[in-house]
């Protein structure tokens, strides 16, 4: 254990499918743990199939599998859920992602595991939780950015509410769920059985929108009082954020940056929501100011004034910063099947990854499946039998003798 692998020496069975699960599983590999993603023969995690797929990965899928090993399973099969009994052995977190009931009829539910493995911590992510009338129905991120509040909440100035399409639900979910598992295996140090830990994809997206709900159910619905003049505007040679919240950055704003060191003392702007109340006439004064200058004048002026702001990059355009680069924020790694090497951003509070090693390796389906049945005392005739029966896939070396 140390703080580049604290997680060193655990044991995880991760049989989740898509974003959220995955991810969270990644987090766990990543800090050191033992990963082992069990997915189906042939397809293997759905999210292998989402998007451009580049071999056996996607963008949706590299982030999720990075430092995991991959073993393909047929659990339909008697010998399939055999084989991942042999598996759960010794394991200290088991994580599924299925709705509910889907685990407990493949015969993997809480209550087995945790006969079988007292002390395990048992993840189960769902989009709507284990219990209540929504249960069993089928969520990914864009309906619990609808159920939750989300995509009402985000409407463009054409009045059209937006769903956010960077999956934040999933990702989300995904750190309250590596969370819940951290601070369960810290205080399972001084118990003497494990505990089953429910996440869905609602409680995330919830969550997530702490602040912004709690403000609309005060106010009834519309939250009032926001910061105009912040937002979006289109200088001569693109767009930008300029952000103002407090007093004396809106004196710099007009002072500095505007040139209309007039506007604080016009009736309609003198406080924060007056200039709320009336900011389709702020904007209306202050865009085409904007819209007369370069953002590096633009830039040049806000700085000056220690305003926050920036220019709308493009993921291209971010990737190319030297920002990013002095701060190490990007890995570059390649991947099998992907053309050429992809940007992972580095995760917070750990050594980079470093192309080419185990932790930044996204396996390919069923990769290690031969590894690891050795490694839990399968023979070499039980994985050819296995493999000839296609209860296990990703064999491709060991032979009949």
């Amino acid at each position: 254990m140390s703080y580049e692998a604290p997680f060193k020496g655990l044991k995880v069975v991760d049989l989740s499918q898509g974003i959220a699960g995955p991810y969270c599983g990644m987090l766990l590999a990543q800090n050191g743990a033992d990963v082992i993603k069990v997915e189906p023969t042939g397809s293997g995690d759905w999210s292998r199939g989402l998007g451009r797929v580049y071999g056996d990965n996607t963008a949706f899928s590299i982030p999720g599998n990075l430092g995991k090993r991959s073993v393909a399973l047929d659990l339909k099969s008697v010998d399939g859920c055999k084989v991942l009994w042999r598996l759960i052995g010794g394991a200290d977190v088991f994580i599924e992602g299925f709705r509910p009931g889907v685990t407990s009829r493949l015969g993997f539910g809480y209550e087995a595991v945790s006969a079988a493995e007292p002390r395990i911590l048992y993840l189960s992510i769902s989009g709507f939780g284990q219990t209540g009338p929504f249960a069993e129905r089928p969520a990914m991120d864009p309906v619990l950015q609808a159920f939750t509040g989300l995509t009402s909440e985000n409407k463009g100035e054409d009045g059209i509410p937006h769903r956010v399409p960077i999956i934040p639900v999933d990702m989300t979910t995904a750190l309250y769920a590596f969370q819940a598992v951290s601070a369960a295996l810290f205080g399972r140090i001084g118990e003497k059985h494990g505990r089953h830990i429910d996440v869905s994809l609602m409680q995330g997206a919830a969550g997530l929108q702490s602040v912004r709900m709690m403000g609309s159910y005060l106010e009834g619905g519309e939250i009032s009082g926001g910061a105009a003049p912040s937002g979006i505007y289109e200088a001569a040679d693109g767009w930008m954020n300029i952000t103002v919240v407090r007093p004396f950055e809106w004196l710099a704003l007009c002072r500095q940056v505007i040139d209309r060191p007039d506007l604080p003392e016009d009736p309609r702007f003198l406080d924060r929501d007056l200039r709320w109340a009336n900011q389709e006439a702020l904007f209306a004064i202050i865009r085409p100011i904007v819209a007369q200058r370069t953002i590096a004048e633009l830039s040049q002026r806000l700085t000056a004034a220690q305003l926050m702001h920036e220019r709308l990059n493009t993921y291209a355009e971010f990737l190319g910063q030297e920002q990013v680069r002095a701060t190490n924020t990007i890995a570059w790694l390649h991947q099998p099947g992907v053309p050429r090497a992809v940007p992972m951003p580095n995760i917070i509070g750990l050594p980079p990854l470093q192309d080419g090693t185990p932790r930044a390796h996204a396996a390919t389906l069923g990769e290690h499946t031969e590894i690891v049945l050795r490694e839990h005392g399968f023979s070499d005739a039980e994985i050819f039998d296995l493999s000839q029966r296609r209860v296990i896939g990703g064999v491709r070396q060991v032979e009949h003798t």
